[in-house]
């Protein structure tokens, strides 16, 4: 049976039109040191992996994930020249879990979409979904099934490169970075699957460390590239981590990367409005710590920031359809569903077990009416006093659009560049110069 939501005739009668607040296009630059050359660096990095105990001609595994990571292609471009120059043989594999569908295809796709291709990177991609039973261990009541990609472990060394940055489920030692990618990402769609379910159970860092324990026992991992970015999302750090380190060096890094992530320049919201949701800008298709929504099974929400309503309007092209995270979301629009591969996106829930996430919110017929809707729900609605911050997506914070309410709430690093009215073409949205 196919769905069918409200067009906007049915629901143009339900709320009447508000009164729209006045708006201010704002410009945020907080101060943010950042690498002159990433790709430089990374290869320089290489010097600290134990690569001389390689023999001449040696497989190396390179695994690559599926976020937008600042130059990334590049980065990984750079690593794999440098392992040639070392006379090994480098290959890609998708170190994404369940991503692109948990298919060989998808996951293809999703490196192409972030510029990682075998022409671009001069190696082939190994993207079989086989995984290997490496181990089954206990974490607390739990038994651990830990897989491995089949296709990182017939190659004689497996190196892995990933942004060490806030998880988007839950905050601990190591969240997102090599540790994770390791466990988590090599793991393919089965490792992936086990851990989440252990890790919704037991806890994320014990689980993903018993992982780690089989892993270094059992793969010839020697190491991994470490980068963390600034508000900008540019890079500010990278750094070569041997295997058997990743634990101790992560904590510092994570440390950084909260320091340095991007952030709304307010913490007190009434409504979120958010272009674009994506699983190259997040792996929850919006960054939950700049949203302040977890929505997983025993793990609190952030304290800040404090968002009363999430208003999501579509989803990017690189996720090719791939919509988890719009279940954040309190309202969407059709144009939002039309984007949606519910495939792709259930591969996601299904794996991870945070079922939230792909819910559907209520979807509104445009712009218009979602926004209208919206205020409504906030009840007691006042243009002169509503709260409302208007973003491209998570990950793109410089420029954003604020209500007149938040202006004077604003920090140093944030200055109005135009004041602008919101308005409506065939109930889309667009604003313009007051």
């Amino acid at each position: 049976m196919n769905v069918e939501f409200p067009d906007r005739e049915t629901v143009d009668g339900w709320i009447e039109p508000k009164p729209l607040p006045s708006f201010a296009r704002v410009q945020y630059e907080p101060d943010a040191a950042a690498v002159e050359d990433p790709a430089a660096r990374a290869r320089a990095e290489l010097d600290a992996l134990p690569l001389e105990e390689l023999e001449p001609g040696a497989t190396v595994a390179v695994g690559v994930g599926s976020r937008g990571i600042h130059a990334l292609a590049e980065v990984v471009a750079a690593v794999v020249v440098a392992l040639e120059d070392r006379g090994f043989e480098p290959v890609i594999v998708p170190a994404m879990g369940s991503h692109g569908g948990a298919t060989a295809e998808g996951q293809r796709e999703v490196l192409e979409a972030l510029g990682v291709t075998e022409d671009a990177m001069g190696a082939p991609i190994d993207a079989r979904m086989d995984a290997t039973l490496l181990d089954e261990v206990p974490v607390g009541d739990t038994a651990l099934p830990v897989y491995f990609s089949t296709a990182a472990l017939e190659s004689d060394a497996v190196l892995v490169l990933n942004r060490v940055k806030p998880h988007t489920n839950y905050e601990g030692r190591f969240e997102s970075g090599l540790v994770k990618m390791t466990t988590v990402g090599l793991g393919k769609q089965r490792g992936a699957k086990a851990i989440h379910s252990t890790a919704i159970a037991e806890g994320y860092v014990p689980t993903l460390e018993a992982a780690l324990d089989v892993i270094e026992r059992e793969v010839p991992l020697v190491g991994g590239v470490a980068l963390v970015e600034n508000f900008y999302e540019e890079t500010a750090r990278v750094e070569g981590i041997p295997a058997g380190s990743f634990r101790d060096r992560e904590p510092e890094l994570l440390e950084a990367a909260y320091d340095g992530m991007a952030t709304l320049p307010v913490d007190e919201i009434d409504l979120l409005v958010v272009d674009e949701i994506g699983k190259e800008i997040s792996g929850a298709g919006m960054d939950t710590n700049v949203i302040g929504r977890y929505r997983v099974l025993n793990a609190p929400d952030p304290e800040t920031p404090d968002i009363d309503l999430i208003y999501v309007r579509g989803l990017t092209e690189t996720t090719k359809g791939n919509g988890n995270g719009i279940g954040l979301a309190d309202i969407t629009r059709r144009a939002a569903i039309e984007q949606l591969d519910v495939t792709k996106s259930y591969a996601n829930a299904f794996t991870s077990g945070s079922l939230a996430k792909s819910k559907l919110p209520v979807v509104a017929p445009d712009d218009e009416l979602a926004l209208r809707t919206a205020l409504a729900a906030l009840g007691g609605y006042d243009p002169e006093t509503v709260r409302v911050a208007w973003i491209r997506n998570t990950q793109d914070l410089e420029e954003l659009r604020v209500s007149a309410a938040l202006v004077d709430d604003l920090p140093e690093a944030a200055t109005v560049a135009a004041e602008e009215t919101l308005a409506f073409e065939d109930g889309t949205a667009r604003f313009e110069p007051t």
